[in-house]
């Protein structure tokens, strides 16, 4: 392939130098604890592909980045990552291990947090998990300037409390209209589940919308407004256009030999098209937050 390089290294250093040119002088973003929850209405629209890859790309602009797979049906991202689990982070809920067993040096730069199917509901987790999963917090609340959730797809409660925690909530969709019909269903849900939670619906603004598998700029353009204005009219929701990834067969081909596509073809379209997420949600990082850290916001989703 044309765009390839040789090594995890040469890679992540190449990307560092694609996105010295965009950052502002003097560089990094600001320091400060920014999660982006990524989620999606149903299954196989590429929630995981913009997860692992904008985490990627937002730790070469310099942000200390950990992405975690909380998806509890079906936790890949450490395939689209190529790297193998050593424990996951329900382990930790356990107290099997401490968070520092299982995070990973992934690709790019970034620390992973693998997934695992079978978690019970948050209102449901003993004393002693709810004890661990807020140290495991306050840990990462100290280490890292932004922490991506891969969420799991649809609305179950238990993904909606996880996504609620964000300060950014992107929601990818594709134009099908099955896609479209479950994003809208999404957008939906998230401002009456959030509306109850304490420091939630003050970080509603920061809903987003990312089409994948767009045929070209026009198509993505057009599903945004669709979405977008009808949010607006029957909901009251504003939703911004946190831009698309164009249909890309280096995407495919990255996922078969279980590499970021971000790192294995960083010039081709669909890594443009991240690359320009990421400059979006790194100048809107610096934007004011809410007053909750991310302790606090977990204790909150209990609720």
């Amino acid at each position: 392939m044309a765009f390839g390089f040789s090594n995890r290294g040469d890679q992540a250093s190449r990307l560092r130098q694609l996105v010295c040119a965009d950052l502002a002088p003097g560089g990094q973003a600001a320091r400060g604890c920014h999660v982006v929850s990524i989620l999606s209405g149903k299954g196989g629209v590429g929630k995981t592909l913009l997860a692992t890859n904008l985490s990627i790309a937002m730790a070469a602009r310099g942000h200390r980045v950990i992405l975690f797979d909380m998806d509890m049906g079906l936790a890949n991202a450490d395939i689209v990552l190529g790297v193998q689990a050593r424990g996951t982070w329900s382990e930790v809920l356990k107290g099997r291990r401490r968070l520092d067993d299982v995070v990973i040096d992934a690709p790019g730069g970034i620390s992973f947090v693998p997934g695992s199917s079978g978690i019970a509901e948050l209102a449901d987790l003993s004393d002693f998990e709810r004890h661990q999963l807020m140290a495991a917090m306050a840990q990462i609340e100290s280490r890292y300037d932004v922490v991506v959730l891969d969420c799991g797809a649809g609305i179950s409660r238990n993904v909606l409390s996880f996504a609620a925690t964000g300060d950014t909530l992107l929601v990818v969709t594709t134009p099908e209209p099955t896609s479209l019909t479950d994003a809208y269903a999404t957008i939906k849900v998230l401002p009456q589940f959030m509306s109850d939670r304490p420091g939630a619906a003050a970080r509603m603004g920061g809903m987003g919308l990312v089409v994948n598998n767009a045929i070209n700029r026009r198509e993505a353009a057009e599903v945004y407004e669709r979405i977008s204005s009808v949010a607006a009219r029957f909901l009251q929701v504003g939703v911004s256009d946190y831009g698309h990834i164009l249909r890309d067969d280096y995407v495919a081909v990255a996922v078969r030999e279980r590499a970021p596509v971000l790192l294995r073809y960083p010039r081709c379209p669909a890594s443009g098209c991240i690359m320009a997420i990421a400059t979006k949600l790194s100048r809107d990082i610096g934007q004011p937050q809410a007053d909750q850290g991310l302790f606090y916001r977990f204790v909150n989703m209990f609720r």
